[in-house]
Order: C-alpha cells, then sequence, then structure tokens
C-alpha cells in the first residue's frame, strides 16, 4: 500500500509519528522562518516522505522544497565557517533564493559572499554571476596583478574583465561602476579607473563548442551480454551471472553497487582515451548549450587520465565537493579530474519496435 501524506516509510522513521506531524502543521500554516521550513522539509524527506507527498501535506511544491533545503544547507556551512552577527541576522530573515545560489562554492566562499550579500543588499539575480565569478576566482592561483583576494576585490575582478572586453561605451561604463562598487582595495579601485581613460578593448576567448555526437543508426549501439567464463565452467558460477536489462536510452546494465556498465561505439576518440568512463547528465545543464536546448539525457565520456589543461577542451572540477564541468579560459589553481572526451545524445528512434521485427534482420 502507497504511505499517505502523512504516513512515512515505517523502515525509515528517525523521529516519532507525533514530531512529524507537528512539521506539517508548521509547513501547512507556514509558522517560523524559512530556515526552518528547510530544515523541516529536510527532515521529512528523511523520514521517508516523498516530495510530492509533502506538497499534498503542506503546499510547498517540491522545486520548492528542494530550494529551502539546499539554501538551508548552505546556512548551515555559512555559519559553521563564520559571518556577522548582521549577516546571519539578514538572511534568518528571507533570502533563500540568494543563499541557494550560492550552493556552487565552497564553505568559506559562502560565508564571505553572504557577507558581500548582505553588505550591498544583492537580488538573487545578481547573486548568481556574483556566485559564478568567486568560484572562478577561486581556481587563480593566486589574485590579479593590482586585486587581492577579498571577496570584494574578486568580484570587482570580474566586472573590469568584462569592462575591458566591452566596445559599447555605455555598456562598459555600467560594468566599471559595478567594479567600482564592489572593489574593496585602493589598489582595485586603481585598476578600475584606469578604464575611464584606456578604452582598448580585449577580445575575450570565446568558450569551444562541446564535442557532441549523437547515435545515428543500430550499428553505433552495441549490445552488451554478460561473460560467464572458460570452459570448464561449474553450474553454481554458470547460474550466478546475472541477467542483463539495458536501459534506455544508452542500454546502461547495472551490477550490485552503485556500478553500471554502458556500451559505446568503437569511434576513435573513445578508443584514445587512457581511463575513460562514463557519467549520464541533462543536455540542457551543460555548459555553453543553447537556452531553448532539448530536454534529454546525453552520456558525457571522461578521459581521467587526461588532466593538462588546454583552453580548447572542457573539464571536470571539484566544485565544493561536487563534480562539474567546465571550461577554463586561463589554467586553474586547483587540480583538473578528467577532460571531456565527448557527449553523447541518445538515438532518435520513432518505432522501437521496428527494430525488434524479425523480418528486418538482415539475410
Amino acid at each position: 500500500m502507497t504511505p499517505s501524506a502523512n504516513q512515512p516509510n515505517a523502515h525509515s522513521q528517525a523521529h516519532s509519528q507525533a514530531e512529524l506531524d507537528a512539521l506539517l502543521h508548521q509547513l501547512r500554516r507556514k509558522q517560523g522562518s524559512w530556515v526552518e521550513w528547510g530544515q523541516a522539509c529536510r527532515t521529512l524527506q528523511k523520514a521517508g516522505m516523498s516530495p510530492q507527498q509533502i506538497f499534498e501535506g503542506t503546499g510547498f511544491e517540491p522545486i520548492q522544497q528542494n530550494q529551502i533545503i539546499v539554501a538551508t544547507q548552505v546556512y548551515e556551512s555559512m555559519l559553521a565557517a563564520g559571518v556577522s552577527d548582521s549577516a546571519q541576522a539578514h538572511f534568518t530573515e528571507r533570502g533563500s533564493d540568494s543563499l541557494y545560489e550560492l550552493r556552487i562554492l565552497s564553505q568559506t566562499d559562502r560565508a564571505r559572499a553572504a557577507e558581500l550579500i548582505a553588505q550591498h543588499g544583492l537580488e538573487s539575480d545578481q547573486v548568481k554571476e556574483i556566485a559564478r565569478a568567486l568560484q572562478e576566482f577561486s581556481y587563480s592561483a593566486e589574485p590579479p596583478s593590482g586585486f587581492t583576494s577579498d571577496s570584494g576585490d574578486a568580484v570587482a575582478f570580474h566586472y573590469w574583465r568584462l569592462a575591458r572586453q566591452q566596445s559599447d561605451l555605455q555598456a562598459r561604463s555600467r560594468l566599471i561602476a559595478q567594479g567600482l562598487r564592489f572593489a574593496n582595495s585602493d589598489s582595485a579601485r586603481q585598476k578600475i579607473e584606469q578604464l575611464l581613460t584606456d578604452f582598448t578593448v580585449i577580445q575575450s576567448q570565446t568558450a569551444p563548442k562541446l564535442p557532441l555526437f549523437r547515435l545515428e543508426s543500430e550499428a553505433d549501439s552495441p549490445c552488451i551480454i554478460p561473460v560467464v567464463g572458460q570452459l570448464p565452467i561449474a553450474i553454481a558460477d554458470y547460474k550466478a551471472v546475472p541477467i542483463t536489462e539495458p536501459e534506455p536510452p544508452f542500454g546502461l546494465v547495472k551490477f550490485s553497487g552503485m556500478g553500471a556498465w554502458v556500451p559505446v561505439p568503437g569511434w576513435q576518440v573513445i578508443l584514445k582515451a587512457e581511463d575513460p568512463v562514463a557519467l549520464l547528465a541533462p543536455f540542457e545543464q551543460l555548459p555553453n548549450v543553447p537556452s531553448n536546448a532539448s530536454a534529454e539525457q546525453v552520456l558525457v565520456i571522461i578521459d581521467r587520465a587526461s588532466r593538462d589543461w588546454d583552453v580548447y577542451s572542457y573539464f571536470i572540477a571539484d566544485a565544493a565537493g561536487q563534480l562539474k564541468i567546465q571550461w577554463f579560459e586561463q589554467p586553474p589553481a586547483a587540480a583538473l579530474l578528467g577532460r571531456v572526451v565527448l557527449v553523447m545524445r541518445p538515438q532518435k528512434i520513432l518505432d522501437e519496435g521496428y527494430t525488434k521485427e524479425l523480418w528486418q534482420v538482415d539475410e
């Protein structure tokens, strides 16, 4: 029987039913701060309730649950790193959408960014840009000339670099003003003020296109079958081989534990990889894809042995403990974890049953 919104899975309960009911009641009436809502949603999910069940019981939509849970985690890590009382008071009352954007940063940078947001009263749309600027700044081995490691200078450097690439004087002036707004050191301010008299335009390096391929034919989609071994083979070993059940769209075959196999074509770009691994990702979440990109799952092939930076490739980097696919215009300070060999899109099959008909098999 499917558990109702007020009946979490019994084996997952870490709290009494009365405690869980109290949390549902709190969310339903929106009592307390958003931090308490995030903690309540997290507790209910850990107790075995699905986001849909919580939505039905409280009115908090799944996407909203995810945002405040992540924002609460950022809030807690921010406090652990240490922030001022004013910044803590600011985010206790509001700003969950801003803290959500800081999820890509390390614990220390989250605290520094939070201070900056509270100090300047920033909205979430600009916070997203600033979080990305702080993340890119953290990849540098040392601060660029004229700038310090201060978070304000890090954001000022971001706008200084954008201003240098802008030929439109009005847009350039806006970026210079933003840089001066955040610059915290005299040297950074002087560096930015130089752009008021130096109108040289420095062309930015364009991010390369992703190495994107789509499976086009059945010949590109090999079939994986398990290997029992070499004769003589014991009956027990024969029976122990699991049934393979490929999962669409790439024919993924799982085995015990967290691992899985996936069949890939023997293209040269894959054969040349020394230590290839694969990961699944939503296509629209990859970097440098069109805003109207199709919502399909793609297979990203990584060569873990290829860790030397070059400006024409995408790499796997450590983003606050999470894998992130990223392009670096300059060599990053942190070690790279592998190079993106290709991004594989699934084959477009209009009629999957068509390929299974016996009369379609070549003689």
